[in-house]
């Protein structure tokens, strides 16, 4: 096993993929630690990684559906390597995708995470994530989606990194946080890239590490009412606590355009209300930063549950007559505004900008 790099992988009724995404990893070309953090699956893939990898991966076992975010934090936070690999259980990694990802991120002492190329697994000809992008209407996009395999061969500068397939600097976690638990499950890579940012570091797109992605493999379709309830909110969340005041409120005139717009959209998928209901969610994640933020000047820190933290029913975490007691492990809220960072907002916004044309260029 290499001793630079762990994977970490959240694992949620993954039976169908787990297997051929660990066969993957343990004959490549660099050999990483493997850790699989189980959110209580119940199809039989935790008996499957316990019995068949007993020596090669270590396995943590959850009590419940705790969401993505805290499912990552349980796995960094027992990596002893410098550097570590998130990666979905639908995936398969080609050979030599972690030593490409770890070639890359070491040779670029400013990068916080570094992404693969995201290969469609039903179709390899087809791009499913060239690197995620923001923009100042408030809308994350995956780059390349659908498009054909050979473009976008270039190491480049990205926005944020999908933590689907994506290496990052384990010192950086300790600078700018981990994965915000808020948001349970959905733009949460977007969130951290973000913030990743606003502290000076980049994210990049190395297009010699490739990885297939069967996608939705875990929510079950690219469109339903729970993805559309948590992405609405994360997002409303993410773009208070990152930008500082002035920007947040410069900005509200292109947010409001593109609310207005993802409003049209899922009104006419069926899902209006289930965005509506995001938004909402939204503003419950903003208010209850803020109160935790209070308790902690008081010298009187309380969090809830995970669940109660990101505003969303059990069940829609998961089954069982009692609600386990789980807290999390990072709660992120508004990120402190320092004049140090003052040109790297500029840089952020003109991001944001870009972002735009980018956007609806596509």
């Amino acid at each position: 096993m290499n001793s630079e790099v762990t994977v970490v992988i959240p694992n949620y009724n993954g039976i169908k993929y787990i297997k051929k995404c660990l066969d993957s990893l343990l004959s490549g070309t660099m050999v990483p630690e493997i850790i699989v953090v189980d959110n209580a699956s119940d199809d039989g893939s935790f008996e499957l990684v316990r019995d068949a990898y007993p020596e090669e991966v270590t396995l943590l076992h959850l009590k419940a559906n705790t969401g993505f975010c805290h499912a990552v934090n349980s796995g960094i936070r027992i990596t002893r390597t410098p550097y570590v690999i998130l990666l979905n259980n639908d995936t398969e990694v080609l050979k030599d995708c972690v030593e490409q990802l770890y070639t890359s991120i070491i040779q670029s002492r400013h990068a916080f995470s570094v992404q693969a190329r995201m290969l469609s697994m039903k179709d390899p000809d087809v791009i499913d994530d060239a690197g995620d992008f923001y923009c100042a209407l408030g809308w994350g996009f995956a780059r390349g989606k659908a498009e054909c395999s050979d473009k976008y061969m270039k190491l480049g500068e990205i926005f944020s990194a999908c933590a689907g397939a994506a290496i990052y600097r384990m010192k950086a976690f300790e600078r700018i946080g981990y994965f915000d638990e808020r948001h349970y499950c959905y733009l949460e890579d977007v969130d951290i890239g973000y913030r990743a940012k606003v502290y000076g570091y980049t994210n990049l797109y190395e297009p010699k590490a490739t990885v297939l992605h069967a996608g939705s493999a875990t929510s079950g379709s690219t469109y339903n009412e729970f993805k559309e309830l948590m992405t609405a909110g994360n997002n409303r969340y993410l773009l208070w606590k990152n930008m500082p005041a002035v920007q947040y409120y410069f900005n509200m005139p292109l947010i409001a355009i593109g609310t207005a717009i993802k409003k049209r959209y899922f009104r006419g998928k069926g899902l209006g209300e289930a965005y509506e209901e995001g938004l909402d969610r939204g503003k419950y994640l903003i208010e209850r930063a803020k109160y935790e933020d209070q308790m902690r000047k008081a010298e009187s820190p309380e969090k809830g549950t995970i669940w109660e933290e990101a505003g969303i029913e059990f069940d829609e975490a998961g089954s069982g007559d009692d609600i386990p007691i789980i807290h999390p492990l990072y709660l992120g809220g508004k990120v402190d505004f320092s004049i140090l960072n003052f040109f790297n907002y500029f840089a952020i916004q003109f991001e944001l900008w870009r972002g735009i044309g980018r956007r609806l260029g596509n």
